[in-house]
């Protein structure tokens, strides 16, 4: 396995998770607010890649912060009713146990903290990394660095940042470390789009792949003559 891991970080939603009908619900309340039409989730996952801090001023213009102010009322008043586990993801969550685990996301860090709680996930992560805890967002790599710095880590091929789409691959790259696709990015161009150096089918895959590299570690040590 071309560049085995060190460190896992992983994306969020549509990676471990699938969070979309509450993200499209707030944002229709916004939406409704400025009389724009209303997203469906799956329209909500092909269109939502930046974080709000970067989307919002192009979507509402001059009053990006009442709408911002709105989104995240609705966010925060059904957001957990709809996270779910995406297939595989507790599977890849166990089979990666014996490395340290992260999570950055474009998702709001007080919002995401809240996912990982909710789920009862926060013993796997040794750093959760949202919008805006960074000094920017992805795709600028000060996030993977962020968390990197608290995980007490550096940047280098043998740390993977795991995601499902381009803009997850490109923040990888510029952090200077290994782009890991999980899905076939159907919904963001396709995985010859994403340009992975790393390509799972889902979830299911990268679960067996760290355990077979597991495997293979612990018996890799020195064997007495």
């Amino acid at each position: 396995m071309r560049n085995p891991p060190a460190v896992l970080i992983y994306d969020w939603d549509n990676t471990l998770v699938d969070g979309w009908a509450g993200v499209a619900a707030a944002l229709n309340a916004a939406f409704a607010a400025f009389a724009l039409p209303p997203w469906t989730a799956d329209q909500t996952k092909r269109r939502v890649r930046e974080s709000l801090r970067e989307s919002f001023p192009k979507i509402f213009g001059a009053e990006w912060q009442r709408a911002r102010d709105l989104f995240y009322a609705a966010l925060a008043a059904q957001h957990l009713d709809h996270v779910t586990p995406m297939p595989g993801a507790i599977d890849a969550l166990a089979a990666g146990s014996y490395l340290p685990q992260a999570v950055v996301s474009n998702k709001t860090g007080q919002f995401l903290r809240a996912e990982v709680a909710h789920l009862g996930w926060a013993s796997h992560f040794r750093a959760v990394v949202g919008a805006g805890d960074a000094s920017a967002d992805k795709p600028d790599p000060a996030p993977i660095l962020l968390a990197l710095e608290k995980m007490g880590s550096a940047p280098g091929p043998n740390v993977w940042y795991l995601g499902d789409t381009a803009l997850d691959m490109q923040t990888a790259r510029a952090a200077g470390i290994t782009a890991a696709l999980v899905g076939d990015a159907e919904h963001d161009g396709g995985a010859e789009h994403a340009a992975p150096d790393i390509h799972f089918a889902g979830a299911h895959e990268l679960a067996a792949a760290l355990r077979d590299y597991a495997a293979s570690s612990s018996s890799a040590g020195p064997k007495n003559s």
